[in-house]
């Protein structure tokens, strides 16, 4: 059961590490972005904590995200977890922000479903940093041929990258991956090309992100250490 008291204490905490964590990667906390994950919670709890200061949430389910969308407080909404393209067309004008295209072909169907809207849809390249199988996501070696098709299509805009590196043991056991990301973040940064502005590096979750962010990320999305354990649905 959700408890105001709980959510209070720890976005208290959540806060205070992002701004230690800023700090150590010579960044203002203000740089990052702290997106709550809000899979599985209800819409009371959800406007509970914008109205508590959080700006930014991500849902990670079409069904459940079209469910609640017209009952959010005012936010920015990212959808943040796997899309199939015959569901493009039921968030594609409700979203800031798509974290999760994963292949050219999805990225075909963002720009179809924009167009009919006359939206630009704004969206994060997903990367398997891990290679691993059970994962979606591009190969680290398919990310720039796969950046610069997308560049092409119309009413889309790059704006970043997105991974979920393989669960560690420890708080700093994905080190090495976040940095793999931010060079892969920074290499395309340099390169002048029109719908690649290169501005978000998404990446930590609530097991990690205080070392996402002292390896280079901007954006961290946190749901259990913000609205405590998760009751599936």
């Amino acid at each position: 059961m959700f408890s105001t008291s709980e959510f209070d204490k720890n976005y208290e905490i959540i806060k205070e590490n992002i701004a230690k964590s800023a700090e150590k990667a010579k960044k203002s906390e203000k740089d990052i972005i702290l997106l709550a994950a809000t899979k599985t919670q209800d819409i009371e709890t959800i406007n509970y904590a914008i109205k508590s200061g959080i700006e930014y949430i991500g849902e990670n389910r079409v069904q459940e995200f079209t469910a609640k969308r017209d009952f959010y407080l005012p936010c920015h909404k990212h959808f943040i977890g796997h899309l199939q393209t015959n569901k493009v067309k039921d968030i594609i004008k409700d979203v800031e922000l798509i974290h999760s295209v994963d292949s050219y072909h999805l990225a075909c169907e963002i720009s179809k479903q924009a167009k009919k809207i006359d939206v630009v849809a704004n969206i994060l390249l997903e990367v398997n940093i891990g290679g691993e199988e059970s994962k979606s996501g591009l190969k680290k070696s398919e990310v720039n041929e796969t950046l610069y098709k997308i560049a092409e299509l119309p009413f889309i805009s790059i704006k970043g990258l997105m991974a979920i590196p393989p669960v560690s043991e420890t708080k700093d056991g994905n080190a090495p991956y976040f940095d793999q990301m931010y060079k892969l973040f920074i290499d395309n940064r340099c390169e002048n090309k029109d719908n690649i502005s290169m501005d978000i590096l998404s990446m930590g979750m609530s097991d990690d992100y205080e070392c996402a962010i002292e390896h280079g990320a901007n954006l961290v999305r946190i749901g259990t250490s913000l609205f405590g354990k998760r009751i599936y649905k």
